[in-house]
């Protein structure tokens, strides 16, 4: 089994801690900001930073879908979401860029073997990152406006 990775990257203006500050409001700003790709989204502990935990399903496709339940760590400048059923990493990291920030979503997990992980490999992070583009799009929408 080999890692796979998905990258998607956003200018958002407002400061990193703002943005920071978004990302780790698990009880108003996320679900504002899911796109239609995640359903079923509850906060199950705690709902912002640190503590948090989240569970949501995560459609990467009509039929792959995802039960994830994500334990929540954050900083000053990173939000980070582990996945208790699967090897699921989502990191977004925070930058000062100018007068905004630049926000990084990368998302790592250990994909399968054989033909079935060469596709995976192949398409999965492109889905991820257009899910993750949306994502961080409603960020950058929601902290402007």
């Amino acid at each position: 089994m080999a890692q796979v990775t998905a990258v998607a990257e956003a200018a958002v203006a407002a400061p990193p801690a703002d943005v920071i500050a978004a990302l780790a409001d698990y009880t108003t700003t996320r679900p504002a900001i899911l796109t239609d790709r995640y359903t079923d989204y509850a906060v199950l502990e705690g709902g912002t930073g640190s503590g948090t935990v989240a569970t949501w399903r995560l459609h990467a496709t009509e039929k792959r879908v995802r039960h994830v339940v994500a334990d929540v760590t954050a900083d000053a400048t990173s939000v980070v979401e582990k996945d208790r059923n699967s090897t699921l990493v989502t990191r977004f990291d925070v930058a000062p860029s100018g007068a905004g920030s630049t926000v990084t979503a990368t998302t790592t997990w250990q994909g399968a073997g054989g033909i079935g992980g060469f596709f995976e490999r192949t398409f999965a992070p492109k889905g991820l990152r257009r899910i993750h583009e949306e994502l961080l799009g409603n960020l950058a929408a929601r902290l402007s406006a």
